[in-house]
């Protein structure tokens, strides 16, 4: 028996709106390509997980005109979620409007801050999000404050955050979804880049999909992978979805389709789909695929050999004083962050040839940050099919805010008494922010989804996932899939299942 709404990935836009449509009486059948994340001694091996890499997928992309790559795209319930920095942060209500960067200019989204702001709110309820509210100039209007206080800075951070303040800056605490009791209680490590085998980190599995499965009528269906889609024969309706599951291959009818693959695979399954005009599916904008953003970043390593910093998680703070401008009145720079704490083996994983001790003592006396600026969208920044292959060609915009933001912050670090700043660009091997790919927008000519994520082309279609984005502002985007998802999930209700 076929169900009503079919949603393809379990990752942050799948299963929260699954969650959001629970208790709606629909049947509702969520599908995953990967399988439950295991708990092994691995989970907590940075070892394991950074230099041996034993949960990259085994897989490869390619790089447009360039070499294969294995890129770090993870298929387990919860989808990348399960390895997030469990950042839970709503762009600033500048990012929803035209803003003018040093790069171009980012788009407004085809809606307003304050039209989306409860939605913020709800899936910071859903999410258990810690954190607390007047610490940063750029924070937007929040209805609802946080449920829960902030993670707690450990010693040598709160020693950070008070060097910085004595700059005149204003350091915040990250809003996080994390039960620091609970994932210490399974190893004294960061959560940052670690897979979440217990309850420590709410993710898309330990948060919304434990929400949506109490629901009888919404279930769960793992390695099932989804090959293409098929249309009715006028093109205008999603009619079946042809999955593979344990070699046998099925299909399924639903009245609704919800693709929440990931904004990269999202799109493969639009591309890969056959269609009148060759194209793929929700692609007579010609947009599918394209726009494709994943930020530009950089890991800041700030070391004093004098002092050792023996944080065990340390990802507490943010710092968002260049967010709207470079400080000088300028234009906006971005986002600073702290990493998870590093240790030699991260590093090893990086830089091969300098002796693991010596890593050892550099990662012992460092704070580790994360710089992150807004990529802006370029039709000719796009995810492509090439038969089975995925081919990459992200154009990367807007680097002088990147050289901007990491002046700026080796300049305020060695005023903070940091001798040796060192930084590194992260590359496409770490597509976890990826976004723009089957964007929203008022134009279908221009845009692939309506405003509720709707694919103009096809009305049991919508497309939930990091790929709906019309910008990338310059902060982690879990938060703003979730609210979008439970936006989403709210219009369907009152739109296909209010009869």
């Amino acid at each position: 028996m076929n169900p009503d709404i079919v949603i393809i990935g379990s990752g942050i836009g799948g299963a929260t709106i699954a969650s959001g449509l629970a208790g709606s009486g629909a049947s509702i059948l969520i599908l995953e390509r990967g399988e439950p994340l295991p708990a092994t001694p691995h989970a907590r091996s940075t070892r394991s997980i950074f230099v041996d890499e034993h949960y990259r997928p085994k897989e490869m992309w390619r790089e447009a005109g360039g070499p294969a790559f294995n890129p770090g795209n993870y298929y387990y319930v919860g989808g990348n979620s399960k390895f997030f920095g469990a950042v839970l942060i709503r762009y600033r209500k500048e990012d929803f409007s035209e803003l003018e960067h040093f790069g171009g200019v980012s788009p407004a989204w085809p809606f307003s801050y304050d039209e989306f702001e409860p939605w913020y709110s709800k899936a910071e309820q859903l999410f258990r999000v810690r954190g607390t509210l007047g610490e940063d100039p750029t924070e937007p209007f929040h209805s609802l404050p946080y449920a829960f206080r902030p993670v707690p800075d450990e010693p040598p951070i709160a020693r950070a955050r008070a060097e910085l303040k004595g700059l005149g800056l204003h350091p915040a605490s990250l809003p996080l979804g994390v039960d620091i009791e609970a994932w210490l209680k399974d190893g004294k490590t960061g959560w940052d880049a670690f897979p979440n085998t217990g309850q420590g980190k709410i993710d898309a599995q330990t948060g919304p999909l434990t929400e949506a499965l109490k629901d009888p009528n919404i279930r769960l269906e793992t390695g099932a992978y989804v090959d293409w889609l098929e249309t009715t024969p006028d093109g205008k309706t999603i009619a079946a979805i042809h999955y593979t599951q344990n070699g046998a291959r099925k299909t399924l009818s639903p009245k609704l389709v919800i693709l929440s693959a990931g904004a990269i695979n999202s799109a493969v399954i639009l591309l890969r789909s056959p269609s009148a005009t060759g194209k793929g599916l929700a692609n007579s904008s010609d947009q599918v695929g394209r726009n494709f953003m994943n930020h530009n970043s950089s890991a800041m390593l700030a070391i004093d050999p004098r002092r050792r910093n023996d944080s065990v998680y340390q990802k507490t703070l943010m710092l968002n004083d260049y967010y709207l401008s470079d400080g000088r009145g300028g234009k906006p720079l971005g986002n600073v962050q702290l990493l998870g704490k590093i240790d030699g083996n991260m590093l090893k994983a990086n830089v091969k040839r300098v002796p693991k001790f010596a890593l050892d003592f550099m990662a012992g006396r460092a704070v580790d940050w994360y710089l992150m600026c807004e990529d802006l969208p370029d039709p000719e920044s796009r995810i492509m099919v090439d038969g089975k292959e995925i081919v990459m060609q992200w154009r990367r915009s807007n680097m002088q805010s990147l050289e901007g933001l990491t002046k700026v912050m080796r300049e305020n670090l060695r005023a903070c008494g940091y001798p040796i700043v060192l930084s590194r660009p992260f590359d496409k091997r770490t597509p976890s922010h990826q976004c723009g790919t089957v964007k929203m927008g008022n134009d279908p000519a221009t845009s692939p989804l309506d405003p509720y994520c709707r694919a103009y082309d096809h009305q049991n279609l919508f497309v939930v996932d990091g790929g709906f984005l019309p910008t990338s502002a310059a902060v982690n985007p879990a938060l703003s899939i979730a609210a979008q998802a439970l936006r989403v999930a709210d219009y369907i209700r009152k739109t296909e299942l209010a009869a």
